[in-house]
């Protein structure tokens, strides 16, 4: 009875123990998370400061007008301000209607300007996200993340500089698109699983 007793208790033991490792063995590897700043991401790729810098040179010209206008604006302001006691009633009216007048053009046309900034900034945008989307997508698959969040979408409460990967998802953007002009980025590991630094 007492064998019986030990043998069993020795089957029950590696029962259990094969139990145990079938388990552990079944057991998913842990997640690997990274976080991004897309719009940081985007920003400084070198296609996205040319975008920039493109964007500010189209309208430039615009701005200018705008800059004029208000000056031409402020100039009759200072006139009536000025000339209260000495010009007569009928230029006064006149001079208020002009600077009036020019208001409501001041106003439309920065509307009209700000509304055609934003359309070509958020199509550059757009072109240069679904490109970085896929750049990303290839860095995870290559480094086992399992999860990518943008940081800037998302309210992240605390996140390790060992899992931004920003600085390295800008690298291989800029290799992958390359920008005329631009200096030639250095060539990111192919595999590399080097942690890349939050930007400042």
């Amino acid at each position: 009875m007492k064998n019986r007793l030990i043998v069993l208790t020795a089957l029950l033991a590696v029962l259990v123990g094969s139990m145990s490792l079938r388990a552990q063995s079944a057991t998913p590897a842990p997640s690997k998370i990274g976080v991004i700043n897309i719009q940081a991401a985007i920003a400084n790729t070198a296609e996205g400061k040319k975008v920039i810098t493109d964007l500010q040179t189209k309208y430039a010209p615009r701005q200018s007008e705008l800059q004029h206008l208000q000056q031409d604006i402020q100039a009759i302001q200072d006139q009536l301000t000025k000339q209260a006691t000495t010009l007569s009633e009928e230029e006064q009216g006149r001079l208020n209607r002009e600077a009036e007048d020019k208001q409501k053009l001041l106003k439309r046309s920065a509307e009209d300007a700000q509304n055609d900034f934003n359309h070509d900034r958020d199509e550059a945008i757009g072109r240069i996200g679904q490109k970085m989307v896929k750049v990303i997508g290839e860095y995870s698959t290559q480094n086992g993340f399992t999860l990518v969040l943008d940081d800037a979408q998302i309210p992240i409460y605390y996140a390790s500089k060992d899992i931004d990967i920003t600085e390295e998802i800008i690298k291989r953007y800029d290799t992958a698109n390359p920008v005329a002009g631009a200096a030639a980025p250095a060539k990111p590991a192919a595999h590399s699983t080097a942690p890349a630094s939050k930007p400042k």
